[in-house]
């Protein structure tokens, strides 16, 4: 009865097909390829990973061409690598107004301009001794510049690469030092910051020489000057110092924070090149594209045709210019026959304190550190 009753029931639906004769009928649709492995969806995951490796592939095929051409380009565009090692257009904090370091905490500096070239101008900052804050409210130009008649010294201040005389840890170190009862002057050179023109080695340094300049002829003959030199600073101050020492009138003491001995030295130990280092070439690919610049910075040659106390300081965590380069650079200069007679100091600071490139101002002994070191370069000048 019940078979038959099932047919006539077919037979009014219309259907001449068994009704339990289609087994997946009653499973929602798409239900069945999820059944059977390697048949409707499954059959797109093999496709999705040979999508993802073909993307892979491109991906590591314009790595490597990258890889490739930048060597290329360096070589056919020098002046590429010129921007490398100056990155004067990296410009930090941005918003920065160097007009106003009032916006960095200094209420006791002044910004004004002088033109070491005729038409261009370099911005400058003059930070007063801390002592002096409250009598530099509301004081201009000319009332600062008296200043530099008192008895404290003067220190020239000379940065690295990229950013300002506005640079963070910059203005940090000229609060460290105003703190010491030093003056500090501090600029920017040719190219950089606020300043006209374009950057070179000669540049660089013609403008050094002439702040230098500037300074001694505000300064009584009594006031030391000293020049203080970070990173590619440091190459700056060198070449500064001996071209001083070769007229007859080296400064009172130099400090070179974070030295290194050449660019090429530096360049070739820089973490920019860690991934070309041992590339076939390399020296000619890069090193020679700077030289092709004009630019060396050879402080270990300037070395020895300096006459003056030097101060090395030098992280041993330093990232940017390697401990061993400030090591080295020191060993030559102690060696030195024209600095026979000075003291030639190095001070190195353990990576446990993490100073790395641009923090030893934070040290605690720093004062001290540069209190005996001025101390004791002042002696032979008052003897």
């Amino acid at each position: 009865m019940r078979k038959r009753t099932n047919s006539l029931t077919a037979e009014r639906d219309g259907s001449t097909e068994p009704p339990d004769s289609d087994p997946d009928r009653s499973r929602p649709a798409g239900s069945g390829a999820a059944d059977h492995p390697g048949t409707g969806g499954d059959m797109g995951k093999p496709f999705r990973r040979l999508s993802l490796l073909m993307k892979l592939r491109r991906l590591l095929l314009w790595l490597l061409l990258l890889y490739a051409a930048i060597p290329v380009l360096v070589k056919l565009c020098p002046s590429i690598q010129a921007k490398l090692v100056f990155l004067n257009f990296v410009r930090l904090p941005y918003f920065l107004d160097l007009r106003r370091p009032l916006e960095q905490g200094l209420n006791h500096t002044h910004n004004f301009y002088l033109e070491p070239v005729g038409g261009q101008r370099i911005g400058v900052w003059h930070t007063l001794p801390d002592h002096m804050w409250r009598e530099a409210q509301g004081k201009h130009g000319d009332w600062y510049q008296s200043t530099f008649s008192s008895a404290h010294p003067v220190i020239l201040y000379l940065h690295g690469n990229a950013g300002t005389r506005g640079g963070d840890h910059r203005v940090q170190l000229y609060k460290v030092l105003s703190s010491l009862g030093y003056h500090v002057v501090a600029f920017d050179y040719r190219g950089w910051g606020d300043s006209d023109g374009s950057p070179s080695e000669g540049g660089m340094t013609s403008d050094a020489f002439f702040m230098y300049n500037w300074l001694k002829q505000q300064l009584d003959q009594k006031t030391a000057l000293y020049i203080w030199g970070h990173s590619l600073g440091t190459g700056v101050a060198t070449n500064l110092v001996r071209r001083l020492c070769d007229r007859g009138s080296p400064p009172d003491a130099l400090v070179l924070e974070s030295p290194f001995t050449n660019i090429r030295e530096e360049a070739r130990s820089h973490p920019f090149s860690m991934v070309y280092r041992y590339l076939p070439g390399f020296d000619w690919f890069f090193l020679d594209s700077i030289t092709a610049n004009n630019i060396r910075f050879s402080s270990d040659e300037n070395v020895n045709y300096i006459s003056c106390p030097v101060l090395i300081l030098h992280a041993e965590d330093d990232g940017v210019v390697p401990f061993h380069l400030g090591k080295k650079l020191y060993t030559l200069a102690s060696h030195s026959k024209s600095l026979s007679g000075h003291r030639v100091q190095f001070v190195p600071f353990p990576s446990a304190l993490a100073y790395r490139h641009k923090f030893i101002y934070r040290s605690p002994e720093l004062p001290s550190i540069l209190s005996d070191f001025f101390a004791t370069a002042q002696q032979p000048k008052q003897s």
